[in-house]
């Protein structure tokens, strides 16, 4: 910051906290007191009454904040306090007095928030790699909620062992010792992580080890074995169960399939987290089909970022929204989440036919190369351009070989013509020379959308993304800005700078609100017994840095970042500590 905050306000009240809660001995008055900052002005940041006096004699804590201005994570306005952590857990706050810290933060000019929670991730292998998470742990995350969008690294099933082996060893340099959940959770636990993690199982991992990638229903005897898969993994630690409903296997289930083991997954408490069967043309039947699962299973509901893709389909989003109010209003347990840019991000082949993409690589590969297919799939690309308006919206964001590698950050046709390709061939050999690995980033959502959407009381904030970084195996590419930049642009752009809502309740919407659903004991709230996951960040400053251009770039305006009570960013730099702690829904 320039200078300091200015507060200005009268007190005629003594507050104490009287078994963790706020007993006001006397009538408060206060004015009007902020001066400055336009993040202030758009969240009402305030210096708060909630002093807590009385502090016994002076006493030494493993780390002290001081005087920062709290967003405890509740909604409520914030105020200014001092915050003691002992081992790992918060043990005091208010006015400390002469009370001190082996370790002190001077936040009088900053903001202290709860840690926040990545409700939407795709870290798993990558913290393997590098468990310092720094793509990740930069951005004030504390707590990830990974195995989205249908797809985990567990169960891993026999047929399948060797080439999930092989893959992991070409991509990660990693040797695969597991096959289920317990077993990748236990190889996270020893290695150690920088943050906290946790993770639902995958509808489509557990397809596939069941019954394999073909397009057809589940025999009764197959789906029972699902079922079982379901409960075990919930039972084991999962929190819930993830679909993908646009990549296969997963899109080749059906309604009843999804409903029968959305029950196995209400009766375990998990959450229903899905990536819908369609974004854009049939997204109001698609978000119809995944409030039908809940509402005949009674699961609790995940619509995993939420979006209107395409022009054509901008105008839905009034319906859209309705069609979630409506279901909240019937009593189902319903939120979503999304990232705060117009451009998604996923693999080239979305671009081709659900049916070519079935089985494994090999198969996908084969109908590229298969002159019999060529007509329909020239067709279907066709389509996806029609939607796009035009393949320049798309950009290459990472491609294995370094032969192709050159593509990245180019668009489709700004790529083929290098070649003196149509764009449909230029696609189409780049995916048969790279066999079906390439990542590409498609700009196909309206900013009006967007802003509605971070606005809405029942849409949070997730990356969609993974942990990566600026050097090593995880700097390869151009990925997704939104890998290093989601939560300080929200804060930033959308808050400080668009005041789509008050800083106090987008702060809860990625602390509080997330710890409830999914069940994080003791976390997202800044309170007395919590654990200290903690982010201090400069409201006048916190903005995100990644670019389309140059996506490897930390934000800046987050000083320090506290986890299980140890800092593992300080000042803007990693310190190397792991103290993140693999979570187990029931533990």
């Amino acid at each position: 910051m320039d200078g300091p905050i200015a507060f200005r306000g009268e007190f005629s009240s003594e507050v104490l906290r009287v078994k963790g809660e706020f007993r006001s001995r006397k009538a408060v008055s206060r004015r009007d007191f902020l001066k400055r900052t336009a993040f202030a002005a758009a969240s009402g940041l305030a210096a708060s009454s909630a002093w807590i006096q009385g502090c016994s004699p002076k006493k030494e804590f493993d780390l002290v904040i001081k005087g920062g201005h709290i967003y405890d994570g509740s909604g409520a306005p914030p105020f200014r306090a001092d915050i003691a952590i002992s081992h790992d857990s918060i043990v005091a706050i208010g006015k400390l007095g002469n009370s001190r810290g082996k370790t002190e933060i001077d936040a009088s000019h900053r903001a202290v928030a709860p840690g926040f929670i990545d409700v939407h991730d795709h870290s798993d292998l990558s913290l393997l790699v590098n468990p310092k998470a720094e793509s990740v742990i930069h951005q004030g995350i504390t707590t990830l909620v990974s195995g989205q969008c249908g797809s985990s690294p567990f169960p891993i099933s026999a047929e399948t062992w060797e080439e999930e082996k092989e893959n992991a060893k070409k991509n990660y340099d990693l040797d695969l010792d597991w096959k289920d959940l317990m077993g990748f959770l236990s190889r996270l636990e020893a290695r150690g992580i920088a943050l906290n993690y946790s993770t639902l199982v995958g509808h489509g991992s557990i397809r596939g080890a069941v019954m394999g990638f073909a397009d057809r229903p589940p025999t009764a005897e197959e789906l029972e074995r699902m079922k079982q898969e379901v409960e075990a993994n919930i039972r084991n630690g999962a929190f819930g169960l993830s679909s993908g409903l646009e990549y296969t296997p997963g899109s080749f289930a059906g309604p009843e399939e999804i409903q029968a083991l959305c029950q196995v997954v209400a009766r375990q408490g998990g959450i229903y987290a899905t990536h819908m069967r369609d974004e854009g043309d049939r997204l109001i039947e698609s978000l119809d089909e995944s409030i039908a699962a809940a509402r005949a299973s009674g699961v609790r509901l995940q619509i995993s970022h939420f979006k209107t893709a395409y022009p054509q389909n901008w105008s839905k989003l009034d319906e859209a929204l309705s069609r979630l109010e409506q279901a909240k209003h019937e009593g189902i347990d319903i939120f979503c989440d999304r990232y705060p840019y117009i451009a998604a991000s996923t693999g080239l082949s979305f671009f081709f036919p659900v049916w070519a993409r079935e089985g494994r690589s090999e198969d996908f590969i084969s109908r590229l190369k298969d002159p019999s297919l060529d007509g329909r799939l020239r067709a279907y690309a066709a389509e996806q351009e029609k939607k796009l308006g035009t393949w320049e919206n798309v950009v290459l964001s990472s491609i294995p070989s370094e032969k192709n590698r050159r593509f990245q950050g180019k668009n489709i046709l700004e790529a083929a013509a290098e070649l003196g390709k149509p764009a449909y061939d230029f696609m189409r050999d780049l995916l048969v020379e790279e066999e079906g690995q390439v990542d590409m980033i498609s700009f196909m959502m309206s900013e009006d959308n967007l802003k509605r959407i971070l606005a809405h009381p029942l849409v949070g904030v997730g990356c969609d993304g993974s942990a990566v970084a600026p050097y090593g195996i995880l700097s390869r590419g151009k990925p997704h800005p939104r890998n290093y930049g989601t939560f300080p642009r929200v804060l930033g752009k959308y808050v400080r700078e668009e005041k789509i809502l008050p800083a106090e309740e987008m702060i809860k919407k990625i602390t509080s609100i997330p710890a409830s659903r999914f069940g994080f004991s003791k976390r997202g709230l800044i309170k007395i017994g919590f654990l200290a996951d903690l982010v201090v960040f400069d409201p006048e400053t916190i903005e995100d840095r990644a670019t389309w251009a140059d996506p490897h770039q930390y934000p800046r305006g987050i000083d320090f970042v506290i986890v299980n009570g140890q800092v593992v960013i300080d000042h803007n730099e990693s310190t190397g500590r792991l103290p993140g702690r693999v979570l187990r829904r029931g533990q």
